[in-house]
């Protein structure tokens, strides 16, 4: 462990973000103590504690912030979202005074437990802009005046601030883009839900067609670079109670970047068609129950395997715009000029992530064979 390393508290850790900063700090000689439900879907050989917790039962926070006394920093990447509408749920007050609660939850007997605790990370995410209730500014900048729509960033932001200023630890908010990476059953990664459309198109003998119609302009982060940023932003003084956005660093179009997402799952691409990825996996179940069979994949239905990240689908894809939507594009300068410069390659990003999920058995492999 470097002298800049301690013992990093990562709530949320089997989700798209969690699991892949489980990982990272882990690598990097970091005592780990990995916080969700679920354990991460990480190799056993990989150093860090899990501790099963409910972050809405007061008294399993409680008790596991017993156990966290050596805690020096914290990734709070936990997230719930409205599993009978996930994007209406955005707009939802029980939403956001959840997410809130949670936070509290975790981090009132952590504050206690945790004497020497140094920095605290928070994710947000462009929703900050307004982007999901109005067109925003083209660059969105951080330094822009809090955008004037209920949303729970901005109770667990003030929640952080205010905590922080009484006790002597700092705090970074991150701003992501669309986030890809390798948890499966979550709310918002598209990697499973385009991996499982790919092989229910091979068993089916279907067109891999591109799902959305627009061309509308837009930004990635892989979960991997956010992992490697939180990292920096732990020991980082520039750092320090400052917000970030966060991009891989190019941009992308689906219908330019779907022959690399083709090649990466062994398809040919075919083109654009208004394709409702939530109903086209539902109504294929049973195809892709017969996939996981037939590849002797360890991945469940496709329910629990995709979460609600089907919905997340239709809405990165535009499904039922008549229109192209508005792009969502933020500037990355500040981050850039703060010390951490690190980039992806988006298509190199698609194809990293599919085949790891392959490599894992959770989707099959892009050469396998199309039945007869």
């Amino acid at each position: 462990m470097s002298e800049a390393a301690g013992t990093v508290l990562i709530a949320g850790a089997s989700g798209v973000i969690g699991r892949s900063a489980v990982s990272h700090f882990a690598s990097q000689g970091w005592r780990v103590i990995a916080m969700s439900r679920r354990r991460p879907d990480l190799p056993e050989t990989l150093g860090f504690e899990h501790l099963p917790v409910d972050l809405n039962t007061c008294a399993e926070c409680e008790s596991a912030a017993e156990r966290c006394g050596e805690v020096t920093h914290v990734v709070y990447a936990a997230l719930f979202e409205k599993p009978e509408g996930l994007v209406a749920g955005w707009r939802a007050d029980d939403q956001m005074q959840t997410n809130l609660a949670m936070m509290r939850n975790l981090m009132d007997p952590l504050r206690r437990a945790a004497r020497g605790l140094r920095h605290v990370s928070v994710l947000q995410g462009t929703k900050a802009y307004g982007a999901h209730v109005h067109r925003i500014r083209i660059p969105a900048r951080e330094a822009a005046p809090r955008d004037r729509h209920d949303n729970f960033y901005w109770l667990q932001e003030d929640y952080i601030r205010e905590a922080s200023a009484k006790e002597d630890w700092r705090f970074t908010i991150w701003r992501p883009q669309i986030v890809f990476g390798g948890a499966w059953g979550v709310a918002m990664n598209l990697i499973p839900v385009l991996g499982a459309y790919a092989a229910v198109c091979r068993e089916l003998g279907l067109p891999f067609h591109c799902p959305g119609v627009h061309e509308t302009i837009m930004e990635a982060v892989d979960a991997d670079l956010i992992a490697r940023a939180l990292a920096w932003a732990a020991t980082s003084p520039a750092a320090a109670d400052e917000t970030f956005n966060i991009t891989n660093g190019d941009v992308f179009v689906w219908a330019n970047v779907w022959p690399a997402i083709a090649r990466a799952v062994g398809l040919e691409p075919a083109g654009p068609a208004p394709i409702s990825l939530m109903s086209f996996l539902g109504e294929q179940a049973e195809v892709w129950e017969r996939a996981v069979v037939r590849h002797g994949l360890r991945a469940p239905a496709i329910g629990p395997f995709v979460g609600l990240s089907d919905q997340y689908a239709d809405l990165l894809f535009f499904h039922g715009a008549p229109e192209p939507p508005p792009s969502i594009l933020v500037s990355t300068i500040k981050l850039r000029q703060a010390g951490f410069g690190d980039c992806v390659d988006t298509e190199e990003m698609f194809a990293r992530w599919l085949g790891d999920f392959a490599q894992r058995r959770l989707l099959p492999q892009a050469k396998a064979a199309t039945p007869a």
